[in-house]
């Protein structure tokens, strides 16, 4: 997928979703943008969203529930 393909993906899932009521559905949209722009690269950003001062923990990530 090209770099503008993941772009135009990741707008269609904030339009189509991003609407919809409740965090649990807002975290699963920002997680499937981030999923799609980052491609292969998506376990790192995790990773390192995550980690902080107090290790590879610190922060949580929520992959949310889909609509």
């Amino acid at each position: 997928m090209s770099e503008t393909e993941r772009t135009e993906k990741a707008i269609e899932l904030a339009v189509r979703f991003g609407g919809i009521d409740g965090d649990h559905h807002k975290a699963w949209v920002i997680d499937q943008m981030v999923r799609v722009l980052a491609g292969d690269k998506y376990e790192q950003i995790v990773a390192d969203a995550i980690s902080g001062e107090d290790g590879p923990n610190t922060y949580a990530w929520d992959e949310g529930i889909a609509p």
